[in-house]
This record gives C-alpha cells, structure tokens and sequence, in this order.
C-alpha cells in the first residue's frame, strides 16, 4: 500500500473527522433541546409517550444515520415483563376495521407481532381502540396517534418557526432548522425491552473469536426494542447492545475505531453524500462489525491503512452483491429495499476507488 494514501487518509482523519464531530455535536446540541421541548409536551398529554432527557453527554435516543438525517427514538411507557409470544395465530384485521377474506403475512427477517398478553403489566391505556386491534398493539395505529401529537406538540411550544413536519404516508419525520443548516428527523415510538434477549437473534454464531465471550454476555443483558415505523409488524432494533459493541471496540490497542471513521469521512464526502444517502452510518456499522468477525485478533488492526481497505473491499462486496445481513438477525438484509440504480452508482465508484486507492475529500 502506497505511503502516499496512508498519509492522505492520517491527515483526512486528522482533519476532516474532527470537523465532523464539532459540525455533528452542535446540531445534536440543538436537535435535543427541540425534541426534550417536544417530548416533554407529548408525554404530558398522552402517559404512553415518554419525554426524552436532555443529555450533556452522549444521548442512546439519538442515532446519527448520516450528517442530515437522524433517527430519534421515543420510548413508550408502562409496558412491562416481556415474554415472547407463546403460540401462533393468523391475524384477519385492518387498519380500516373491516375483516379481511386471507390473513395477513407474517413477520419476516427483523420483524415480529407484538401483543398485549406478551406483558405481565399493560395499562389501559394499551387496551384503547386508538392503539390495539383484537389484542395487538398496532405500529400503525400508534403512529397515527403520535403524529396527531407531534403537530399538536409544535403549536403549543411555538416552534413552528423551526420545525416543519413532513407528510410522509406513515412514518413521522420533522425537519429541524439549526444554526449549521436543516436536519431530518426520523421520530419513532419505541417499546423498550431491557429483560431479555430476541429469539430472532441467533448470536454469536459458534467458534467466533470476536467478540469476547465477556463482551457477548454484557451485550445481551441490554436487551432489545421494538420499532414502530410500519403498518402492522413492528421492527427489531438492537441499538444500545450495537453502541455498547462501538464503545468496546479497540480494548486491544487496534486501530478499528479510527479505519470505521475513515470509511464513514468518505462515504460522506466523496462516494454517497447526500440528505438521504443509499447507505447510511448504520450499514457502515454492520460493515465493520462483519469485518471484525472475520479478522478477529488485534494484529489485523494493527496497520491502518490495510484495516481501512479491509473495510472497504467489504463495503463493496456488500453493494455489489445488495446484500448485507444484519448482524444480531441475520437472515435479514438492511439492502433488500434499498435503490438498486443507487446501490450499482456506489458499486462503481467504490471499484474505482479500490484500483487506485488515493484520497481526493472536496
């Protein structure tokens, strides 16, 4: 590997990743301080919706998807004492109430029901007709519910200056003005389940040396949540257990954190900028969880430039092929909706890159 690129890529890190980090950390300053104002005056008129706190330091409701675009989680309150669902039952219902003549499909990949006899505590509240339909709780209907209070919310605290809702079909997304320019929000109501471990997670596969044993079981005590931000199954996430998997990244010395934000700095700037990118900073992540699977011991993470092309050659094998499992569920592809056309444009540019590995950050 040339001197020359591992010189480039020491000083776009040097440069180039710490602007990032000050750029992001003003803009997660002031989204904060909107969504606490907004949470707190959604959680005062509907008990189900928990207010989000302000944090100085780093805020687990927060996920930063790429510079422009975030997803806000907003926890949902007084379910508790989760157990998965004990037996199978097919589902006739709609979102309209009318009966339907075949069932409706089952949950795939990162998906599942969720119902309300899968808590030991359920208030009322996750009984009413707004949210549940024959005993499921319906992501649907929930964000039906929470949308009518996103709007409210931004009237009543006086920020329709700065915050402007989008009117897509079901998710809620805001659009935040601040001082370094606007901000997509993703606002997703999420059930919290810290007690135990998704069956759909088959993980670790056996004989993996990557992570620790010490590391898995501190991983799976974090449990899990459930994401409302489709019609009627809710979605997997495992976002605390991935960030706790980030932050224990380098405990042997390694350079992993460092080739990770390399490859976030040019996917950014270079391959696949943009407000809504094809590949976003979870996919990286994937990406590099993968990767350290694969090259587990810390003399692989030794020489930067061989971790960052390492990385890399993954990244495209991934896009070339639109596949990459997600990594706690992983009959799941987080690439199985993505743009095909956009997924390709990628693909060649990264093949170009890979030919003649120099940095050129505008």
């Amino acid at each position: 590997v040339k001197s020359r690129m591992e010189g480039d890529l020491e000083d776009c890190l040097l440069n180039k990743v710490d602007l990032r980090r000050q750029w992001i950390s003003q803009m997660v300053e002031e989204v904060q301080k909107v969504v606490h104002h907004l949470t707190t005056e959604i959680s005062y008129q509907d008990f189900r919706f928990q207010a989000i706190p302000y944090c100085d330091t780093y805020n687990e409701n927060i996920k930063v998807l790429a510079p422009t675009q975030f997803l806000i989680t907003v926890p949902m309150r007084g379910l508790a004492g989760y157990r998965e669902a004990r037996q199978q039952r097919w589902r006739f219902y709609s979102l309209k109430g009318t009966r339907l003549p075949c069932p409706l499909q089952d949950p795939e990949g990162l998906q599942q029901w969720l119902g309300v006899e899968q808590f030991l505590k359920s208030p009322g509240q996750w009984h009413e007709a707004d949210v549940n339909i024959e005993g499921d709780i319906v992501p649907a209907k929930v964000l039906q519910v929470f949308r009518k209070l996103v709007e409210n919310a931004i009237e009543t605290c006086h920020l329709s200056d700065r915050v402007h809702i989008l009117m897509d079909h079901l998710v809620v997304r805001v659009v935040v003005e601040t001082s370094a320019g606007q901000v997509e929000l993703q606002l997703t109501p999420a059930v919290d389940i810290p007690t135990s471990w998704s069956k759909k997670a088959q993980w670790p596969s056996c004989l993996k040396r990557w992570p620790s044993p010490e590391t898995v079981q501190c991983i799976k005590s974090f449990g899990f949540s459930l994401l409302a931000c489709s019609s009627y199954h809710w979605q997997l996430s495992f976002l605390r257990a991935e960030q706790v998997l980030l932050e224990q990244l380098d405990e042997d010395g390694g350079c992993r954190r460092k080739c990770f934000q390399a490859l976030r700095q040019m996917k950014e700037d270079v391959w696949c900028p943009g407000t809504r990118p094809v590949i976003t900073s979870y996919h990286l992540q994937t990406v590099l969880f993968w990767t350290c699977e694969k090259y587990p011991y810390p003399k692989d993470w030794q020489v930067f430039s061989r971790g960052f092309l390492r990385l890399v050659r993954k990244l495209h094998k991934c896009v070339s092929q639109r596949f990459l499992k997600h990594y706690f569920v992983r009959k799941s592809n987080l690439l199985q909706y993505a743009s095909s056309c956009e997924l390709d444009a990628l693909a060649q540019t990264l093949a170009f890159f890979l030919k003649d590995p120099q940095i050129s950050l505008p």
